[in-house]
């Protein structure tokens, strides 16, 4: 879709913010530009739109270079959504969301027709339409912000660190509400981000930019987490990769221990058939985890909650990782972690040296195919 190909930005006083860069973005996926500052990944996501002209080097959308096309008529054509939204504070919501359908000659109740319906699709309540953006919070103004940007249906859509401004909860679910969208639609999205987690955990493929605006690398977050290309990148990465790349391992195969699980109610026997482990986690009457208890402290049909410990953070192993699993483990007291079906009942118990085992296979496993795929 994007070909970036030998783009240089350099500056009247002679600073070169993007020094010979050529990327290949691909078709409906989401390509992230992170880096320290000064590295031009603002600068290269701006000349995509031509809010900045490259001044060396050439940017093909659909193998047609963008200097062919009137500028406004590109820029129409593109999504773009920045840090702090950039809504226009004296339009309600629903016509923020309507601006480029009216001006791309929509009439207004089709524009506002497709603005409400994109409310919807990025989670906000209809009941806001009427609002102004200081009348909202900063999660909901990114929100429109993103809604705003989708409202003329463009294929890219350009995203210049959109959710730095709000709180990590806040963030965290602008990130998944960006996931959720773009599995509906298929955008061409490119992100520009200074958060390695944020630029791992969105990305189809990242590109990591040094300073002055050079490829240092461009690959898979799985294969960037698992072979830097050199010792810059690795440290931009940080000291915790190891853990990061335990992200792509799923926790499905962990085997699950359900002895240990014993209702608040339980009888004897039930008591008894768990207590060969340390600990037993007790669960409420539908299932769902309480706290953990030494099998000596419980007595059947008679639980003190108040005397339980706490269980941690619990894990679903049909969709969460093996880096979910290690942190339920390591945040319970028991070094235990639990495990629980959608609902949040518990499923079973899984120990430390379990999920270490599990992190050991699935290293084996890459390692086999890089092998495999090496001809050795």
């Amino acid at each position: 879709m994007i070909r970036i190909d030998s783009v240089t930005k350099r500056y009247p006083d002679g600073t070169v913010a993007v020094d010979r860069l050529s990327l290949e973005i691909p078709d409906r996926s989401v390509t992230v530009l992170v880096g320290p500052s000064g590295c031009g990944k603002t600068t290269t996501l701006r000349m995509i739109n031509r809010m900045v002209e490259p001044s060396e080097g050439s940017i093909l959308l659909d193998g047609q270079d963008i200097r062919q096309q009137p500028v406004n008529t590109l820029r129409r054509s593109m999504g773009y959504v920045i840090q702090n939204a950039g809504l226009f504070q004296h339009r309600t919501i629903l016509d923020n969301i309507a601006t480029v359908p009216r001006l791309l000659g929509r009439p207004k109740r089709e524009a506002r027709a497709r603005a409400a319906e994109l409310m919807e699709r990025v989670g906000l309540d209809a009941a806001l339409a009427k609002r102004y953006p200081y009348q909202l919070s900063g999660g909901q103004q990114q929100r429109v912000g993103v809604a705003r940007a989708l409202a003329a249906d463009p294929p890219v859509l350009l995203m210049d660190e959109p959710f730095s401004a709000v709180d990590p909860v806040v963030r965290k679910g602008l990130q998944d509400e960006l996931l959720r969208i773009q599995d509906e639609l298929g955008k061409t999205i490119v992100f520009v981000t200074h958060d390695i987690d944020e630029a791992i955990k969105l990305g189809t493929k990242v590109a990591v930019l040094r300073t002055g605006g050079r490829l240092a690398q461009f690959a898979p977050p799985a294969e960037l987490l698992s072979a830097p290309a050199d010792a810059f990148v690795e440290d931009f990465l940080g000291a915790d990769r190891g853990i990061r790349r335990l992200s792509f391992f799923p926790a499905a195969g962990l085997e699950l221990q359900t002895a240990p699980v014993v209702p608040i109610d339980a009888d004897a026997g039930r008591l008894a058939s768990g207590a060969a482990a340390p600990y037993l986690l007790v669960t409420d009457a539908d299932g769902r985890p309480l706290g953990w208890s030494e099998p000596d402290r419980l007595t059947a049909g008679a639980v003190d909650r108040e005397r339980l410990l706490d269980f941690g953070r619990p894990f679903v192993p049909d969709t969460d990782s093996l880096r979910t699993a290690l942190d339920g483990a390591v945040l319970s007291p028991t070094g235990w972690a639990v495990a629980v079906d959608g609902e949040g009942r518990a499923v079973g118990v899984v120990s430390q040296q379990v999920i270490g085992e599990a992190i050991r296979d699935a290293h084996g496993r890459v390692a086999a195919r890089a092998d495999a795929k090496a001809g050795r």
